[in-house]
């Protein structure tokens, strides 16, 4: 890689991420260049946000356009790119709800978890602001999320964390029923958790929450932050199930790099803000609500949640079938293009860095799992290519 860059970054960057040493210049579709001109397939998306591929012209030309107009101007104004986007995520998502931007996943954690407290105290009691989190849960790194996160490691640091969440064992509808008292007021949940280890919601236990929620007067709160916007199979993972939440979170996906987040809540929820409650100076400006715009037409246009279902049965197929051929691989999880691969007496990250070698670019969820996230466009030639290297790798 580019030595001064490495050098410029390790004076001037505070350094919060462990990086491989390599420097990306150029992207098209799943692939990707360094600065020496090597060429590397795309099993990551820039975290699952590229999901319909690098340098997409449809969404790039969008943004452009959009920008060459008018970029921003805040949100004491009215754009009717936003109210677009609005309408189109709450008819895709909560028919008879209402939405907010940010420009992230943690923003749009941070605007349910506020939302559900506001709802809390004007229906019930000032006290009534607590919420139900999932140990492995991850939602986010601004103190808020943070303290929603069911992940002690990553909270130690930071400790003291503002109060109101309670943890219970993911899957485990006995653990919120005995969670739950007169303080709850909602349920916040990952259909499937991410940077957990990649453990999906078994169906029982999403259908058994949702009906205990109702019957209870409690909020259901999906983060679809990495599950959304096709990543699975459907545009959001709850539709899977025929689920009905009260409010949903989403990003990532939602630009296809460029920043905006959003939570959509039911109207009677959504209602519990009013003006002054939330806010947002760069939330769904008009240039990146014209590229989520496209994003979605893109995703409709090319039928990209099926192409998701088929290519995500397609690697978890042939990954199964290396599975069968070695002792190294313990589980394998996920749905759609959202797989992750548990594994044993192997480390994680010296995969990952190996694969990178090999042109294929992976991650990692500690030293046990390793993830896939690539762009919905993968084809099947990709996928044989990188099962092709991994089961070198296991080989060797």
């Amino acid at each position: 890689m580019n030595e001064q860059v490495f050098k410029r970054e390790k004076k001037y960057h505070i350094s919060t991420y462990n990086r491989q040493p390599v420097e990306f210049v150029r992207g098209e579709d799943v692939y990707l260049w360094d600065s020496a001109d090597n060429k590397y397939i795309d099993f990551v998306a820039g975290l699952g946000v590229i999901n319909i591929g690098h340098v997409n012209k449809k969404v790039n030309d969008a943004f452009c356009s959009q920008a060459n107009i008018l970029g921003h101007v805040s949100n004491l104004f009215y754009t009717k790119k936003q109210v677009d986007l609005a309408q189109r995520l709450v008819e895709l998502s909560i028919p008879d709800g209402k939405c907010f931007f940010g420009n992230s996943g943690a923003e749009a954690n941070e605007g349910a978890i506020k939302l559900a407290r506001r709802y809390g105290k004007i229906n019930f009691s000032p006290e009534r602001v607590e919420i139900i989190t999932a140990l492995r849960s991850f939602h986010g790194r601004t103190m808020k999320a943070l303290a929603a996160t069911g992940q002690p490691d990553k909270q130690l640091p930071f400790q003291p964390l503002p109060g109101g969440f309670k943890h219970v064992p993911y899957n485990d509808f006995g653990a919120i029923k005995k969670a739950t008292d007169e303080k709850t007021v909602g349920i916040m949940l990952e259909v499937i958790q991410g940077e957990g280890g990649v453990y999906p919601a078994d169906e029982d236990y999403l259908l058994s929450v949702q009906k205990y929620c109702a019957n209870n007067r409690l909020l259901l709160i999906l983060d679809e932050v990495q599950t959304g916007i096709g990543r699975t199979g459907k545009l959001f993972a709850f539709q899977h199930f025929g689920l009905d939440p009260d409010i949903v979170t989403t990003a990532k996906g939602l630009g296809n790099g460029f920043p905006i987040g959003a939570f959509i809540a039911k109207s009677d929820v959504a209602e519990s803000f009013t003006y002054g409650d939330h806010g947002s100076t760069f939330g769904g400006g008009p240039a990146v609500s014209a590229a989520a715009l496209a994003t979605l037409d893109f995703i409709e246009e090319n039928d990209i949640c099926d192409r998701s279902k088929k290519m995500g049965d397609y690697l978890f197929g042939l990954l199964t079938e290396l599975k069968d051929k070695n002792d190294y691989i313990v589980e394998i999880r996920g749905r759609g293009l959202m797989i992750g691969v548990e594994i044993k007496d192997l480390s994680a990250k010296k995969i990952v860095t190996n694969m990178l070698n090999k042109g294929l670019v992976i991650n990692n969820i500690g030293d046990n799992v390793i993830r896939f996230l690539p762009p919905l466009t993968i084809s099947k030639s990709h996928i044989d290519q990188l099962i092709e290297a991994l089961n070198d790798e296991m080989s060797e």
